[in-house]
């Protein structure tokens, strides 16, 4: 196994820890903790496929390995969030059907050898999703070391988390038309 692939395994492996650090609120500064691995493991997904694209080492098994490894962190920290109240279920629901509608007509396309590549907005969604978990856990690191007892925590989470499933919806659509050919078998 390549060094990318190790990488993209590595943020598989990080999740139950990421989500021990952000639901168990008894160990000390666990929202620094989960930050922390957070952000570690967002970065090994920067890393695989610069590795990967530099060094000639793209592998079917990380083509099909990195977005799934992408979609459990971020729905592993999403779906954390709504227990922690600080995400709506029913965005989070948006969102994750989202990803399996467009990865469904992925893998119908592909079927056909035909690959669709992501989209202007899905990569937007993907970073505003990104950026929105990122600053939701910052917050709670902050709420950590009780300095952010005047943030409206719930508040503030909830509205990022609207506006990436707003966001998700327009490039689930935008996907939909764009590639209609896929479900009407005139590709």
């Amino acid at each position: 196994m390549n060094l990318p692939n190790k990488l993209t395994l590595l943020r598989v492996i990080l999740v139950p820890f990421f989500l021990l650090f952000l639901l168990v609120d008894q160990i000390p500064l666990h929202g620094l903790w989960a930050l922390v691995i957070f952000a570690a493991a967002s970065v090994t997904d920067a890393l695989d496929g610069h590795i990967a694209r530099s060094r000639g080492l793209i592998t079917d098994f990380g083509k099909f390995l990195d977005p799934v490894a992408d979609k459990v962190l971020v729905f592993a920290a999403l779906i954390a969030f709504v227990e922690l109240g600080l995400a709506s279920s029913v965005a989070v629901v948006i969102m994750m059907a989202r990803e399996f509608l467009v990865s469904s007509m992925r893998m119908v396309a592909a079927s056909k050898g035909r690959v669709i590549a992501a989209g202007k907005s899905g990569k937007v969604k993907t970073a505003v999703t990104m950026v929105s978990i990122v600053v939701i856990l910052l917050l709670l690191a902050i709420a950590d070391f009780a300095i952010g007892a005047a943030i409206p925590l719930a508040a503030v989470s909830n509205v990022l988390i609207w506006i990436c499933g707003v966001i998700t919806v327009y490039s689930g659509v935008e996907y939909l038309v764009q590639n209609k050919d896929v479900f009407t078998g005139s590709m």
